[in-house]
């Protein structure tokens, strides 16, 4: 978040000066043409001297204005927030509101800033689990398999969702006995979980961003190759040989 205001319009600026140094040279409104003749005939030393205070005033103009343009650029830097700082600094502000027995100035910027942050962290949160019980729904049968086999520490499922998966496959299995299977002969009235199982497809290809240095990376094909990927590199690969890399942070998938 920056909270300068933006520099003033440079081109206007030059036009306000140039305006006062041809009032102030009293020079005459002649067309370029014009000009180019009458410099070409009358090459005088006044020309001269008009023409290099004319050249050296531009300068002086222009320098001044790269001076403010950068002041500026220094300011807006200095004064970018991180999202530790905002969260420092509107909390300053709150103690100081709180403890102070005067209303203090309002921190418009601050507080627009952590407002707009909390509420696109809302949507991403929304997001994230929306996607979670997505996937919890499509591959219920296989995603409780592979949970049973994991220790509680490195469960993938919270209780939330372990609940919500069973329940989920319990109503699978309650609808399929009382729409199709109960009117069926009693040799297909079994409900066999794993013929109606799904599971993610790992082969297919994601993009990424290292966010380290990792080598020895295997492409799985009829000739394993293996690669190095570079701090900050990304690549397109297929996702069973990076998938211990996502879940360990190496790599982000962009």
């Amino acid at each position: 978040m920056t909270t300068s205001s933006k520099s003033p319009n440079s081109l206007k600026t030059v036009l306000i000066k140039l305006k006062g140094i041809k009032e102030y040279l009293g020079a005459p409104s002649m067309s370029h043409t014009e000009t180019l003749q009458g410099y070409n005939k009358n090459r005088t030393r006044k020309t001269e001297v008009y023409f290099d205070f004319f050249v050296s005033t531009l300068r002086v103009i222009m320098d001044d204005i790269l001076r403010e343009e950068i002041a500026d650029l220094e300011i807006e830097e200095e004064e970018v927030l991180t999202a530790e700082n905002a969260l420092e600094a509107i909390e300053n502000a709150w103690l100081n509101e709180k403890f102070s027995p005067e209303i203090l100035p309002h921190k418009f910027d601050l507080v627009d800033c952590m407002l707009q942050q909390i509420s696109h962290m809302e949507e991403n949160m929304k997001s994230y689990l929306r996607i979670r019980l997505e996937k919890i729904e499509k591959y219920t049968i296989h995603i409780l398999s592979e949970e049973a086999g994991r220790e509680p520490d490195e469960a993938y499922l919270t209780p939330g969702e372990l609940r919500f998966a069973k329940d989920y496959l319990g109503s699978v299995e309650n609808l399929f006995k009382t729409v199709a299977l109960q009117h069926m002969p009693t040799s297909f009235q079994g409900f066999e979980i794993d013929k109606i199982s799904t599971k993610p497809n790992m082969q297919t290809h994601v993009f990424l961003r290292a966010n380290e240095r990792i080598t020895g990376i295997v492409l799985p094909g009829v000739i394993d190759e293996e690669i190095d990927f570079e701090a900050g590199s990304q690549h397109i690969i297929q996702y069973n040989a990076i998938a211990n890399l996502v879940k360990s942070g190496a790599v982000q998938l962009i």
